[in-house]
């Protein structure tokens, strides 16, 4: 198997290795695939800041179905009783804030997405959204400021949040891209 990532050349995200297992037909573990993520889809039409997803569910107890169920466009939220495992590159803010239509971008997701954006208005950051989610969040490169309705923090290489359905937004300060590994879990709202 091939093991070198490779990336669409519209895109200059990192491209992100999978390796799937599996069974054989003799039930013994195996590698079904291992290859760069094909579920790439860019965000905001910028193409240094995409979702990579990696694997969902449908439903739990999971591994009832052993073919990849990503598909792009992306989703923002898991399924209902599922889950989804993504990595987000975040270009610098300089680089696009400002300059994409919020309401289309959340609209590129899917009804979740679409659904997700806060209400214009009196917002800490233009990108507020929600989703009926549990999302472990963990900073994989670079750094980047998780905001909240009332406050908002650094976070840096190896620091996770918990995001337990809250208004929240990410803005990247730095020069440099910020690489997010996320588990999404559906939740009550």
């Amino acid at each position: 198997m091939n093991n070198s990532p490779k990336t669409s050349p519209a895109l200059r995200v990192k491209p992100i290795r999978r390796i799937v297992t599996g069974h054989n037909a003799n039930n013994r573990s195996v590698i079904v695939s291992d290859e760069t993520s094909p579920h790439v889809m860019p965000i905001h039409g910028i193409d240094t800041h995409a979702v990579t997803d990696l694997w969902l569910t449908r439903s739990t107890p999971a591994n009832s179905d052993e073919t990849d169920q990503c598909q792009v466009p992306v989703q923002l939220a898991p399924p209902a009783s599922g889950t989804v495992f993504r990595v987000v590159e975040f270009p610098p803010d300089q680089d696009w804030l400002g300059k994409v239509d919020t309401q289309a971008a959340f609209a590129s997701m899917g009804d979740s997405g679409a659904q997700a954006l806060a209400a214009p208005g009196k917002q800490p950051h233009p990108f507020m959204h929600k989703t009926a989610s549990v999302d472990y969040a963990l900073i994989m490169s670079g750094e980047i400021w998780a905001i909240l309705d009332e406050e908002e923090t650094l976070m840096k290489s190896g620091d996770v949040l918990i995001q337990r359905g809250t208004n929240h937004a990410w803005s990247n300060r730095s020069d440099q891209p910020c690489l997010i590994a996320f588990v999404l879990v559906d939740a009550a709202p």
